[in-house]
């Protein structure tokens, strides 16, 4: 149903690095790329993560009660994810971990303030 989403940043150069990186972590790699939006996915056909310059031409800023959530095969794979983000510079917003009956998650966010979930269910 969802075709992409996308987040404004402030540095589109930094935010590729970093999102390249962590999204790699899922077999994603950049799909698309221009000035100001880079799309990340699997595949032209699957859901793309998207960055970008904001088209307003106004500073980026992360809304409150905003969140993406990127869906994971495996536990494993939500803590590889969280870990690297980490490692790249993320803020914890919640450590891996069962939040309730078949949902395992862990919540970071990026140098822009924008709220990542990471998730596995079942």
């Amino acid at each position: 149903m969802i075709g992409y989403t996308t987040l404004g940043v402030k540095d589109l150069a930094k935010s590729e690095q970093f999102y390249g990186a962590v999204l790699g972590e899922l077999g994603a790699k950049l799909l698309m790329g221009m000035d100001r939006l880079k799309l990340f996915g699997t595949g032209m056909g699957a859901p793309m993560f998207g960055i970008c310059l904001p088209y307003d031409g106004k500073p980026a800023s992360a809304g409150n009660g905003t969140m993406v959530a990127v869906q994971c095969d495996s536990t494993a794979k939500v803590d590889a994810v969280y870990k690297k983000a980490r490692e790249l510079g993320a803020a914890d917003e919640g450590e891996p971990g069962q939040r309730g009956p078949g949902f395992y998650g862990a919540y970071i966010r990026d140098a822009d303030g924008n709220k990542i979930c990471f998730f596995k269910m079942g």
